[in-house]
């Protein structure tokens, strides 16, 4: 907002809702809208963070149904801009638990983008343009907007992902990686836990509960690539809330390093990459491509591939693009596991590191607990995205569920 004007605030849920895509909850009354200044950067960190005034609260009614949500400001002279946010129900068991990567989506910030002192955890701006590593920040904060209209980088995966459990009438709820970090979550009073997007950032204490749900019986899903590769800290904001700070120091000397160790790729961590996230996931990110490859089928026996009328070696177009997992073999694998790969995709890398192989990856634990990761970023666009939707991917999806809602006594 350039200069003063009224503006409003609607709230929506997003879902299916009949091919919609969102319903209108409620919506503020005209505000007053006041142009504020963007903060300089911190000069040791990077962090941009915005202490401005609040213009509307908003109490979440008790009859509002957990889900992701969308703030959508309109300024008088049509301006337009979003905030996602999650509404959780924690105090409700649900079959499958849906986790927003919102660590992920402050990664990626470059707010302000104005320039000059737009920064995120890979790059800044610098004399107009994008700068490199060098210019970019180790520590990015919540409290800012996202940068642009407001929607987080890849966002469309996670609401393509909502869109479709709904839409099969899955009994599910919500929450956030904030949330997993804090403890809110306890995977017990789930069967499935299902991380739908780009899931890169993840603390100690995030992949602590995950790891713990598996060994308990809870099953995972990772519906794209590139998950748990960035070790992360969360930190307090300069007035004491907490978790206000997402901070990645990666190659820099970590100048808040503690117990958990330098904030960084996992596969980095410990001795012989045992921190590595394949010991979870089975497979770990291996390259980015340009453009998509054809996703190639293996093990088409399994009931995983039931129904979609699949063979070895068919090939699904454009279903392997820009991130891809795959099975590295100098990096240890979860112990005492019943593992398949489900597919054997080659690709070429991007930045020039040749030949690669995509593999997305399903294994089961002694308890029961099964393990899958998609290792493609076009897996949940796949379920319902316009131009992406695939009836087999749709199938194969409704398989993996379908096995880990059976009933198992738990």
């Amino acid at each position: 907002m350039r200069h003063a004007q009224d503006f409003t605030v609607a709230v929506f849920r997003l879902g299916h809702y009949g091919g919609e895509g969102a319903r209108q909850l409620t919506t503020s009354p005209p505000l007053a809208g006041t142009p504020r200044p963007v903060p300089a950067a911190a000069p040791e960190t990077g962090t941009t963070a915005c202490d401005w005034p609040v213009s509307w609260s908003l109490d979440i009614p008790a009859d509002w149904v957990s889900g992701i949500f969308l703030a959508v400001f309109t300024a008088a002279d049509g301006h337009r801009s979003y905030t996602p946010f999650v509404v959780r129900d924690t105090s409700r068991p649900s079959d499958l638990l849906v986790v927003l990567p919102f660590t992920t989506y402050q990664a990626y910030n470059m707010w302000p983008e104005d320039g000059r002192t737009g920064k995120n955890l890979y790059r800044g701006q610098l004399d107009g343009k994008v700068g490199g590593f060098d210019e970019r920040a180790v520590e990015v904060s919540f409290d800012r907007p996202y940068a642009q209209a407001g929607l987080p980088r890849w966002f469309n995966l996670d609401t393509t992902l909502a869109g479709w459990v709904e839409q099969g009438g899955y009994d599910v709820t919500y929450a956030t990686s904030v949330d997993l970090h804090e403890g809110r979550i306890d995977p017990s009073r789930h069967r499935a836990i299902i991380f739908p997007g780009h899931d890169e950032y993840w603390s100690r204490a995030m992949r602590n509960v995950a790891e713990d749900a598996v060994k308990e019986g809870t099953h995972l899903a990772f519906l794209a690539a590139n998950n748990i590769y960035f070790h992360i800290r969360l930190e307090p904001a300069a007035d004491g809330r907490a978790n206000r700070i997402v901070a990645c120091y990666k190659s820099d000397a970590d100048l808040g390093r503690d117990i958990n160790g330098q904030t960084g790729r996992w596969r980095d961590l410990g001795r012989f990459g045992r921190a590595a996230e394949q010991g979870l996931l089975g497979v770990q990110y291996n390259g980015i491509l340009s453009p998509p490859a054809p996703l190639v089928v293996r093990s088409p026996g399994h009931w995983f591939w039931a129904g979609t009328g699949l063979r070895d070696g068919d090939e699904i177009p454009g279903l392997v693009a820009v991130e891809a997992d795959g099975y590295d073999p100098e990096y240890p694998l979860p112990s005492r596991v019943t593992r398949t790969l489900l597919s054997e995709s080659p690709y070429m890398d991007r930045k020039g590191r040749g030949r690669r192989v995509q593999n997305s990856g399903l294994y089961e634990t002694e308890q029961g607990a099964l393990v899958f990761a998609a290792g493609t970023f076009h897996w949940p666009l796949a379920l319902g995205a316009p131009g992406h939707t695939d009836k087999r991917v749709q199938t194969a999806t409704r398989n993996l569920l379908t096995h880990m809602l059976r009933d198992t006594g738990r």
